[in-house]
C-alpha cells in the first residue's frame, strides 16, 4: 500500500500482512493497519512484488569457477574400461583389486562406448 497514513484513522502507520484463507486453503494476504486493526480493501491492496534495490550489476557478479580447466572428463575408475561391476563388489580387472568407482589410477584407459 503507497501510503503512510491510514484512511480510516489517519495516523501515520505500519501495515502488516497477514494470510487470507478459505478453510484450509490460502487464497491471498490480507493488509492490517498496526494503529487501529483496519483490513484495507482488495482494491487497495499492491499485489506486486516487493522492490528491492539494485547496488549491484551483472558486470559486479563473480565469474564461476572452473576445477578441471582444458583436463577434460575425469580419469575415474568408473570411467575406465578396466572397472569390473559385479553385485558384490566393484574391482579393477587389470589389478585385480577391490575399487570405488571414484578411484583414481595412473593407468587409466578411457571405456569404448557400445554405440
Amino acid at each position: 500500500m503507497p501510503a503512510e497514513r491510514c484512511p480510516a484513522c489517519g495516523k501515520e502507520t505500519m501495515w502488516i500482512r497477514e494470510p487470507r484463507y478459505e478453510g484450509f486453503r490460502r487464497v491471498g494476504e490480507v493488509l492490517r493497519c498496526t494503529q487501529c486493526g483496519w483490513e484495507a480493501p482488495a482494491d487497495l491492496e499492491d499485489d506486486s512484488p516487493p522492490r528491492r534495490p539494485s547496488i549491484f550489476s551483472e558486470e559486479d557478479r563473480p565469474t564461476p569457477p572452473r576445477l578441471f580447466a582444458d583436463e577434460g572428463p575425469p580419469r575415474v575408475c568408473r570411467r575406465c574400461r578396466h572397472y569390473v561391476i559385479h553385485p558384490f563388489r566393484q574391482w579393477c580387472a587389470r589389478h585385480g583389486r577391490d575399487t570405488d568407482a571414484t578411484d583414481t589410477c595412473a593407468d587409466f584407459e578411457e571405456a569404448r562406448s557400445s554405440g
